[in-house]
């Protein structure tokens, strides 16, 4: 059994979640010993596509047209994609078209949460879905007191600062007006939005909002894993304002470096995350402001070991394990219905 590991243009989503979850699934690979390759020419017996671009599609049908097996790595919605780019409530029907078109290719359909399965399973597409977390590799995301000095060091920081963070591209679905408005409304914390967007697709709504951003909020754009490992572990809250996601891989970097996290009350965390047990949640921005205040105060409980179990749940290798079922799975039974 090999496998074609299929990233397509990885460097237009180097910087977003589907990038990270190749990066995962490379390593989850890699501890499983299943052999891959990223190079088409290259003999093999499954594609595990993570695009959707058409060079994925067209990859999907040569690899049918072989007798190849199919999996598409579901990690887009039509739900996650509203409220993003440009133009993108406009165009989502569309793009619902578009991805039900690539997802049809499959002989297989992967997807990180019950969550999104769900949601994939009203668009008729009439093929096997599961779910299958990014995962998180806990080897590397562990909480290091000497990285927490770095990251207040680097950003002028003083051990008695209260510093919130946030990570994720620059568009309204992940929260950020929201992030803007706590900020303003507690002028005595410290808020740093870790992550960058392409500025020819942010909206101006987004672009405005950035530009006039309070005094105690710093962008310091996109940073690599290293330096994002040092703000998880420097940091006194990470907050998570999205209103919809099909995991997020942050949430679990967060949680394994055992950071305390306040996140969006929304449904794809009603059944694996419970507020007061292993985060906490809120529903608004009001609710944010009054958790955020009671957290730093320590007027809340520390949950950060049972976060942590979470995101142990949901270990790399455990993550290469289940692939590795799922590829032998496609491979010994038909799933063309």
């Amino acid at each position: 059994m090999k496998v074609l590991l299929h990233t397509g243009r990885f460097k237009d989503v180097e910087k977003s979640g589907v990038g990270r979850a190749i990066v995962h699934q490379k390593k989850a690979l890699e501890l499983m010993h299943i052999p891959y390759t990223m190079d088409q020419n290259d003999d093999y017996d499954i594609v595990h596509i993570n695009t959707i671009f058409p060079e994925s599609l067209i990859l999907a049908k040569l690899c049918k047209q072989k007798g190849k097996k199919v999996i598409f790595h579901a990690h887009s919605t039509e739900e996650d994609f509203r409220n993003s780019f440009k133009l993108s409530n406009k165009i989502a029907p569309a793009f619902k078209q578009w991805l039900k078109l690539c997802y049809s290719q499959a002989d297989l359909i992967l997807t990180p949460t019950e969550y999104s399965k769900k949601l994939l399973e009203n668009y008729d597409l009439d093929k096997e879905i599961m779910a299958i977390s990014n995962g998180i590799d806990l080897k590397f995301f562990n909480k290091s007191e000497e990285g927490g000095k770095r990251f207040r060091d680097k950003y002028g920081f003083t051990k008695d600062d209260k510093v919130i963070i946030a990570v994720g591209l620059y568009i309204e679905r992940k929260g950020i007006l929201e992030f803007l408005e706590l900020a303003r409304r507690m002028p005595q914390y410290k808020f740093v939005w870790f992550g960058y967007t392409k500025p020819s697709l942010i909206p101006s709504k987004i672009k405005e909002a950035i530009a006039g951003k309070p005094f105690n909020v710093l962008f310091p754009g996109y940073v690599n894993s290293s330096e994002l490992k040092d703000a998880y572990s420097g940091c006194d809250l990470y907050i998570f304002p999205t209103k919809e996601e099909t995991e997020g891989i942050v949430l679990l970097e967060a949680l394994a470096m055992k950071a305390k996290v306040l996140i969006s009350d929304i449904p794809i965390y009603d059944e694996w995350l419970q507020d007061g047990v292993n985060v906490y949640k809120a529903k608004d921005v009001d609710e944010f402001e009054k958790k955020i205040k009671m957290i730093l105060k320590h007027e809340l409980p520390d949950l950060t070991e049972e976060g942590y179990k979470v995101a142990k749940e949901r270990d790399i290798k455990k993550i290469g394990y289940k692939l590795k079922k799922v590829y032998e799975y496609v491979l010994e039974k038909d799933l063309i219905k």
